[in-house]
């Protein structure tokens, strides 16, 4: 076994779960022939690669129930199989995205209500391997009529059943942040957040901060394109089942501006003598109020190359460097700059 890194940890909000400030983000081992895949993945890749990360440190997994249509579930519960009691993971995973297995291809529905809630997690529970999800989340609002209330009501009743640890959404906006919280506390929010995607920065985020809710970002390398290898080329070679082929942050005049600024970060990142996705991942843990960052791998040396982030701190300097890049490059759109740096920025 590799020898676990020293990594940062961070208490997840007021939920009494401490965290290290990178986990394991398990989208891409839902594998090919989905409507948000990332193109075809190999089942053993992907679990030497949880295998690696919870070797060198990493204390938590993300997933989620649609992630392959439960084969993502499936994986992370065999690589769990794998590791020994003392050394599991955390286990976060998400609901109310459901779709049809019959049409992987088809349209997902958006659900939230509580029977559906309740049917997502048994069969999560059934995949995993495990008797309780440490942080159960709803991945995306409702957008089929249930009012939130319900749907958290029902999360609470999975808690006090001992089936859920602690409670957390993922892309709420503040109205619906504030509508769960007046009925149980909200543990965790998970936004999207990356140099090129900031806009959680001016609002979510700080009411997070002000709130005790932890919050783990998600796509922190924007899906790649903030990593040291990515390429126009590489671009144009995504399988025809990846989603990032439709996606308008890979298609140009955003694809040039993405990868301008992501050359922006190569003398930061020789600096601290780290990869360029660190020195991504490492800048979205610099704002008040972030507690983690989920980070995908495919490979056991993906994870290797990520893995520094979670002991990086960058200086006001690199910020302000960054900052820079990101006015020139006109890349993304929101704040630019966190406010004070460091672990002291913690959630």
């Amino acid at each position: 076994m590799a020898n676990a890194m020293k990594l940062n940890n961070r208490p997840l909000g007021s939920s009494g779960i401490e965290i290290t400030t990178v986990g394991f983000g398990a989208w891409a081992a839902g594998g090919g022939g989905w409507i948000f895949s990332w193109g075809a993945q190999d089942d053993a890749e992907s679990v030497a690669a949880i295998r690696r990360s919870i070797d060198l440190g990493v204390n938590w997994i993300d997933t989620a129930a649609v992630y392959g249509i439960g084969h993502s579930e499936e994986v992370v519960g065999r690589a769990l199989r794998e590791i020994p009691a003392g050394q599991r993971p955390l286990v976060f995973t998400k609901c109310g995205v459901v779709a049809d297995p019959a049409k992987p291809f088809g349209p997902v529905t958006r659900t939230l209500r509580p029977d559906s809630i309740r049917r997502e997690i048994e069969q999560s529970l059934k995949r995993l391997g495990v008797e309780r999800i440490d942080l159960y989340q709803f991945h995306w609002p409702d957008e089929t009529g249930v009012p939130i209330e319900d749907s958290w009501g029902e999360m609470v009743r999975l808690i006090a059943e001992g089936k859920v640890r602690a409670a957390g959404v993922s892309n709420f906006n503040v109205d619906l942040l504030e509508r769960c919280e007046r009925i149980r506390h909200v543990d965790s929010l998970q936004p999207p957040f990356s140099m090129i995607r900031r806009k959680a920065a001016a609002d979510v985020i700080p009411w997070c901060a002000a709130h005790g809710t932890g919050v783990i970002v998600y796509s922190p390398m924007q899906s790649g394109l903030l990593t040291d290898s990515f390429t126009a080329e590489r671009m144009a070679k995504l399988s025809e089942d990846d989603w990032r082929r439709k996606n308008p942050q890979f298609q140009e005049p955003n694809l040039g501006r993405n990868l301008r600024l992501r050359d922006a970060l190569r003398p930061i990142a020789a600096r601290h003598g780290v990869s360029v996705s660190a020195v991504s991942a490492a800048w979205t843990l610099s704002w008040r109020g972030v507690t983690g960052a989920i980070v995908g791998a495919r490979s056991a040396a993906q994870v290797d190359g990520w893995i520094a982030a979670g002991q990086l701190d960058l200086s006001p300097a690199d910020l302000d460097e960054i900052a820079r890049a990101i006015g020139q490059t006109e890349a993304g759109e929101g704040p630019a700059r966190p406010e004070q740096a460091g672990a002291s920025a913690g959630g």
